[in-house]
């Protein structure tokens, strides 16, 4: 079971479950069609924002294997939301999670997706007490892939063609750590 003790608060951010008032940064973010290029979801309109929005509200514990824990990153400096991480807890048995982030591209390329990746991997790891967890993106996704890289992952499968996605054949990545690795980064 996971109940974190909110903010969690790293070098430059805090993450946090998502509040009715983070409507606007979040509809600037998954409203954009360069965000959801990779993504199962397309650009939504404000009432499909709503509706994730309230979603992600009710995603702020893990209680049971097949929930998803999506915490609202903030950057405190703006006092705005800039991205999400969640963790997805994949199976009890096999102490399997997923990992996934999406910020704003204003906010590429500055470590922030590795930084509060990083946290979501501790809890996983710490306080669920998971054995593996993956990452699963589209090949394409150069972005995304260097992240989980750089916290550690190791792509473990490339599947080509493996879904007709967004009106093409898409290859996709997976990519894992073990309990044990990310002790040893530590």
């Amino acid at each position: 079971m996971v109940r974190p003790a909110y903010p969690l608060v790293t070098a430059r951010l805090e993450l946090r479950p998502f509040a009715a008032a983070d409507f606007e940064d979040l509809y600037a973010i998954n409203s954009r069609p360069d965000v959801n290029r990779y993504l199962y979801s397309e650009p939504g309109d404000a009432a499909q924002a709503r509706t994730v929005l309230d979603q992600k509200i009710g995603e702020s514990m893990l209680d049971e294997a097949g929930q998803r824990l999506s915490l609202a990153v903030v950057l405190p400096e703006l006092d705005r939301v800039i991205g999400e991480v969640h963790l997805e807890w994949l199976s009890r048995e096999h102490r399997q999670g997923e990992i996934g982030f999406v910020f704003h591209p204003n906010h590429h390329g500055k470590g922030f997706a590795t930084e509060a990746a990083a946290v979501v991997l501790q809890l996983g790891f710490a306080d669920l007490g998971l054995h593996r967890i993956i990452g699963r993106l589209d090949a394409r996704n150069l972005g995304s892939a260097r992240v989980l890289e750089k916290l550690g992952m190791r792509q473990e499968a490339h599947f080509v063609h493996d879904e007709f996605f967004k009106g093409e054949w898409a290859d996709q990545l997976v990519y894992a750590i073990l309990d044990e690795e990310w002790a040893a980064r530590r």
